[in-house]
């Protein structure tokens, strides 16, 4: 049985007119960290909400080292970044209740990627039971707490990441 993720709220970021360099980049540059959902600053990458998230809580880790191709990223910043993931999940099981995760990137246009020159890896946390009616029957899908509200929920927990 193969399991379905809807989003279709995600549609307003297809449809958001795009902005000009990388955003990643952007927000790895930037000291506005509650502004850019910016969570952690590791020395080789960071870990930032998801300004369109699938589910609340939807995390990425993105290399400061702006690139697609994970060759080009240091054996230490590869695993900078799996340690990341791993503390960016038990944070979220902690402080969130999540039950499984999605976890993931996407290479190259035809691999899905949306922003395809920055590799990033998604962290989607999910909940037994977290399928409903709404994104099914509505196309709406439920986010029970807003993007600024979830980043003060789990922020203490990522200043503790040592």
């Amino acid at each position: 049985m193969m399991n379905k993720l809807w989003a279709p709220w995600r549609i307003d970021y297809i449809r958001a007119p795009k902005t000009e360099g990388c955003i990643f980049c952007q927000k790895s540059q930037s000291t506005q960290d509650r502004d850019n959902l910016v969570l952690y600053r590791g020395k080789e990458s960071f870990v930032l909400m998801n300004l369109y998230p699938y589910s609340n809580g939807h995390l990425m880790v993105s290399p400061y080292k702006h690139t697609a191709d994970t060759n080009e990223i240091s054996q230490e910043g590869n695993q900078e970044i799996m340690n990341l993931v791993n503390k960016s999940m038990n944070i979220l099981k902690n402080s969130m209740g999540a039950d499984g995760f999605n976890f993931g990137a996407n290479f190259g246009k035809a691999g899905g990627a949306g922003i395809e020159e920055h590799i990033h890896f998604h962290i989607v946390p999910r909940w037994i039971g977290d399928t409903n009616f709404m994104p099914v029957v509505g196309n709406t899908k439920v986010m029970v707490e807003g993007l600024k509200e979830t980043w003060d929920s789990i922020i203490p927990e990522f200043d503790l990441i040592t």
